[in-house]
């Protein structure tokens, strides 16, 4: 009977890596678009620095487009003044110039204000590109970790398979189909250790009387509370 025990024990590590592999093809997938989503989520924090400085940056550029068109302004107003030929149209130009006089002051000093800004961030964009490279690295890592995984369980599920398959030929029809059964029933485990008396499947205690003729006896006993096949293992000498 222990030769038998020993059988169904093995064949529940086959099943019990078979329900893990099978559970990993459909977390696996899940855990990486997780982690592509958090990437991206985190590379759009790091990134912050990098998208103001470009904003300052087409500011900057449209601040100095119309500063060089409220010049090009000016130059032919001045141009035309030396035409003008009544005193309130030159008064109207002067006052023209004046505002874009203005007008480009207050440009040039948001200009000054855009570009002091830039030079601070430049600073910090570049410190944001080390890290996020650093990171990328990581993230690059950990993803081939889980793409090599889940790479391999496909193969790894044909190796259990074969293995189960040798194995549930050596066991007797009647045992098998009652593994079966009861594995059916409890979540894919039909076959569970117990140690001081606590069944490991269902973490109820066994009677005593019960917990003594497992260590002793060589007959097939079952938890009287989950059903499943025991067998008595010293966990302190497996350790």
């Amino acid at each position: 009977m222990k030769e038998k025990i020993a059988l169904l024990i093995n064949l529940q590590e086959c099943d019990s890596q078979l329900v893990k592999l099978s559970s990993k093809k459909v977390k696996l997938p899940e855990k990486i678009c997780k982690m592509e989503e958090e990437f991206r989520l985190y590379k759009e924090g790091v990134e912050q620095n990098k998208r103001k400085y470009e904003e300052l940056k087409t500011q900057r550029a449209e601040g100095e487009a119309n500063v060089k068109k409220l010049s090009d302004g000016m130059v032919k107003t001045r141009e035309r003044l030396l035409e003008v030929k009544n005193n309130k149209e030159y008064q109207a130009m002067l006052k023209e110039i004046e505002t874009s006089e203005k007008t480009k002051s207050d440009l040039e000093s948001r200009i000054i204000a855009f570009m002091e800004e830039m030079d601070k961030l430049i600073v910090l964009v570049k410190k944001d590109e080390e890290i996020l490279k650093q990171a990328e690295s990581n993230h690059e890592k950990e993803m081939k970790i889980i793409e090599d995984d889940l790479n391999a369980i496909d193969a790894d599920t044909v190796t259990w398979t074969e293995k189960r398959a040798v194995l549930a030929k050596s066991i007797p029809a009647d045992l098998l189909a009652q593994y079966e059964r009861i594995r059916k029933r409890n979540n894919g485990i039909g076959v569970i250790p117990v140690w001081k008396a606590v069944c490991s499947g269902c973490h109820m205690n066994i009677p005593p009387q019960l917990y003594n003729e497992l260590q002793r006896s060589n007959d097939l006993l079952s938890c009287p509370n989950c059903n499943r096949i025991m067998y008595f293992q010293n966990q302190e000498k497996s350790s």
